[in-house]
């Protein structure tokens, strides 16, 4: 019919089905690769790192102008001080001890709390939202490259322990007071099972931090409020008056590692621990995709 006009069909306009654009993939948005070279790009990040680097030889340095006078330490765990100089796994199980349950916190939290926020504080966020990029998988690449990166700075911290140690103090069995003298290749077991344990206690703090990195756009908040809320629990942990309630605070069990060093190994509270630790992360990272898929993203 004359001045009809023929509408094109979406497989002529460009477009697919489901409305999309046409050759649009969610799953190729974001890579992993690119956000992670993203982020080593950061100084945030090559700072955290090389301070794990700088951390060990420190404490190396510090060992060096010990006279031998002073108390090496009391308590729990004065024997992994006074080892700490008798070879290069004793020199790494005390780096790991003194970083356990503060820095390696600080470390985990600055990276998974700094993650969403600092886009949204940027004003960057939205952008890449309108790419598109699906709200659930620009969360999933983020959290997978925030765990790689905290996962990273810890084998980083020992396995720089464990080279400058060995090559100061030579390759000895792993002693300690709990435990029988362990030889070094069943003390490097230990050593790692040790590391795998941290590794899952400090899931708590990516998943607290990570959903306060949701609900916040102030990056200093998140990484603030995860590392507060953690040292709180550990407060509270230490006070017997409140009994049963303690073995539910997710840092009860942050210590249950010294399980791992004693003839034979106590497994009992390492698996408790374990199983804290994944469910309070579960139901963290849970609330962060709940809330950002549901979130109004204006920053």
């Amino acid at each position: 019919m004359a001045g009809s006009t023929v509408q094109p069909t979406r497989e002529e306009s460009g477009v697919a089905p489901s409305g999309a654009a046409a050759g649009y993939r969610p799953s190729r948005t974001l890579p992993f690769g690119a956000e992670f070279r993203r982020q080593a790009a950061r100084r945030r990040t090559q700072l955290a790192l090389g301070f794990m680097v700088l951390l060990p030889l420190i404490i190396l340095i510090a060992f060096q102008f010990d006279s031998g006078d002073d108390d090496n330490g009391r308590g729990e765990f004065g024997s992994l001080v006074s080892f700490a100089t008798s070879g290069g796994l004793n020199f790494t199980l005390f780096t790991i001890f003194v970083s356990a349950s503060f820095l390696l916190v600080v470390v985990v939290a600055l990276f998974c709390g700094d993650t969403v926020a600092s886009e949204a504080s940027w004003g960057s966020l939205r952008y890449l939202l309108a790419v598109p990029v699906p709200r659930a998988r620009l969360l999933t690449v983020k959290l997978l490259v925030a765990l790689a990166y905290s996962a990273f700075a810890l084998l980083l911290l020992a396995g720089t322990a464990l080279l400058i140690g060995t090559l100061r103090y030579g390759w000895s069995p792993l002693r300690s007071t709990v435990a029988a003298q362990l030889e070094p290749g069943e003390g490097l077991l230990r050593l790692l099972a040790v590391l795998g344990y941290l590794a899952v206690v400090l899931l708590v703090v990516a998943g607290l931090a990570f959903l306060l990195s949701v609900v916040t756009d102030a990056a200093l908040g998140a990484v603030g409020g995860a590392v507060l809320l953690w040292i709180l629990s550990s407060i509270l942990d230490q006070i017997t008056a409140l009994g049963a309630i303690r073995s539910f605070l997710p840092t009860h069990y942050s210590t249950a590692w010294l399980g791992l060093l004693s003839t034979p190994v106590q497994t009992d509270d390492i698996v408790r621990g374990a199983i804290s630790a994944i469910c309070y992360a579960t139901l963290f990272w849970g609330l962060a995709f709940w809330r950002f898929t549901r979130k109004d993203i204006t920053s």
